[in-house]
């Protein structure tokens, strides 16, 4: 890669828990002291996860190391393994042998190479700084986090039959929320782990359903990971700022500042995206700097 990238990702969530804390009783992640709701990095990360096991089936070089019911010492010793490392978790690899086995991980799974990995775990294979790096998204504004009762009508149990008291339940969710999220790609850590324009293109796919300007829409993250509890979220606009350069060509939070997302003056209570003006300022960019709004 020769280019620098950094982009505001805006999605939404409509009656559903976009990312529940295990601390809070499951119910959406907010910010106590204006409410805005909160979604972390590693939940996007574990959604593009799961697109690229099913975009890509495991395919040579786009397998995942974290991943549901895996265990990573084993995959890690795998490599040391294959590379023929007479190493475990007792004998643990030199700096030589742990380089190795590093630059091989990173070759085979896609979610190392692009967010990085800590795997001095085990028979130790070094650690990554990932190219691809998220913040926590903040909610455009203040959500309403909602405790519902639910009951169902069947029992555990026979002797529970007769009983005229329902099994309850509770449900977290949030009416709506627009969340935006900024990211940021660096050529030179890309450099050092492998992660190229293909990989690149498998990222801007998961997060809007196309990479290039010219491509239609496919799924998204999103379009295979619906649940009752997460109600309805949808990727609503992303905007890349290519530099050309490695290094860039203008600080990042500078370019951030010309995404804006409003509430309509005549909405009080935002219910959908229409609710909002979106707005991408183009004009002055600075020079070196390419806009590209994929969604």
């Amino acid at each position: 890669m020769n280019n620098r990238y950094d982009f505001v990702y805006l999605f939404d969530c409509k009656d559903g828990n976009p990312n529940g804390d295990p601390d809070a009783a499951n119910s959406p992640r907010i910010d106590p002291q204006d409410m805005h709701g909160l979604v972390s990095d590693v939940c996007l990360k574990r959604k593009i996860r799961e697109f690229v096991l099913l975009a890509k089936e495991r395919a040579d070089g786009y397998d995942i190391f974290v991943q549901r019911g895996g265990v990573l010492n084993e995959l890690i010793q795998k490599a040391h393994d294959d590379l023929g490392n007479k190493v475990d978790s007792k004998n643990k690899a030199d700096r030589k042998q742990a380089a190795s086995a590093r630059e091989l991980m990173c070759k085979r799974f896609y979610d190392v190479r692009t967010f990085g990995a800590v795997m001095s775990v085990g028979a130790n294979a070094g650690q990554v700084r990932g190219p691809v790096q998220l913040t926590f998204s903040r909610s455009v504004d203040p959500i309403l986090p909602l405790d519902l009762s639910i009951t169902r009508m069947a029992v555990n149990e026979p002797k529970e039959a007769d009983s005229p008291n329902q099994t309850m339940g509770r449900k977290n969710l949030i009416p709506y929320g627009l969340y935006r999220c900024h990211g940021f790609i660096s050529a030179h850590l890309a450099r050092e782990t492998g992660f190229n324009e293909d990989d690149l293109g498998v990222f801007l796919k998961a997060l809007c359903g196309r990479a290039v300007l010219n491509e239609q829409h496919g799924p998204s993250m999103f379009d295979n990971d619906h649940s009752a509890s997460r109600g309805t979220m949808s990727p609503q606009k992303l905007v890349v700022f290519k530099h050309q350069s490695m290094l860039g060509n203008a600080p990042a939070h500078k370019l951030f500042e010309r995404v804006t997302a409003k509430r309509k003056g005549n909405v009080e209570v935002a219910r959908a995206f229409s609710d909002y003006d979106v707005v991408v300022d183009i004009s002055g960019l600075p020079s070196g700097v390419e806009v590209l709004e994929l969604l």
